[in-house]
């Protein structure tokens, strides 16, 4: 019986670095990105693998090679449903169900794996979100259609801005400052009652809920370097939503 033929090292780093780049994009903690790439390499037949994964780049090389490849990561988002999809191609390849071409493949073609929803339904989740926990922290039914209302327009400023004008913060300040704007209006109109209730509510879709998590949990795990980038960022998220309402509160309040 002849030996199989082992794949291109070539092939194995693309396969390791792009799921891990699909990862840490993702939201994925650091340990289970660094994980998941040194499984892959070792079920491809480099079982001395070396990664190093921070919420900003992955480093990958073979301590049977001469030379280490670099991955730039540019976005950062939450999508856990990449992050099962990406575990499940993981093991599927483990389990000799797919090759590495094929693992290679379906992980270029991500976006059509994973199940997407459609904006108007985001939307529309974003604004059940809102009236819900507004009344769960303490509101009233007389604010619950308003927060409804004004925590979908809320995320649509958020989703649009990020879409057009991609600049870091900026999505988040001008939602908030809408979303205090609107919450004003509403109270001065008598369309509402409670000011706080309606902005506490309608925020909640911005908050960076998992960021800080994930970066508690890499922290912990001894990742400091990406546990501490993750957190900055979660921190400048949360400040640009505290200035959108405080400017707010500054000028009409």
């Amino acid at each position: 019986m002849s030996k199989m033929k082992q794949p291109p090292i070539q092939l194995i780093l693309d396969t390791c670095l792009m799921a891990g780049k699909i990862m840490t994009e993702s939201g994925s903690e650091v340990y289970r990105v660094e994980d998941t790439m040194n499984r892959i390499a070792e079920n491809a037949g480099q079982k001395e693998s070396v990664s190093y994964v921070t919420a900003t780049g992955l480093f990958m090389g073979f301590r049977s090679s001469n030379y280490t490849q670099i991955e730039n990561v540019t976005e950062r988002s939450i999508n856990l449903e990449k992050v099962a999809i990406v575990n499940n191609l993981s093991r599927k390849f483990a389990e000799k169900e797919i090759t590495l071409e094929e693992l290679n493949h379906r992980l270029t073609n991500i976006n059509h794996e994973a199940p997407t929803y459609s904006i108007p339904l985001q939307i529309f989740a974003a604004g059940v979100v809102s009236c819900t926990l507004m009344y769960i922290f303490g509101g009233t039914w007389n604010d619950f259609l308003a927060t409804f209302f004004i925590g979908m327009i809320g995320f649509s400023v958020s989703f649009f801005t990020k879409e057009w004008l991609n600049i870091k913060f900026l999505d988040d300040f001008l939602s908030a400052f809408t979303i205090g704007l609107l919450a004003y209006l509403a109270v001065t109109f008598h369309l509402a009652e409670n000011m706080d209730n309606i902005i506490i509510g309608a925020v909640m879709p911005l908050v960076p809920g998992v960021a800080i998590t994930n970066s508690f949990r890499d922290i912990l795990a001894g990742h400091l370097i990406s546990g501490t980038a993750r957190g900055t960022e979660a921190i400048f998220v949360a400040g640009s939503i505290g200035i959108g309402i405080a400017i707010v509160f500054k000028l009409f309040i």
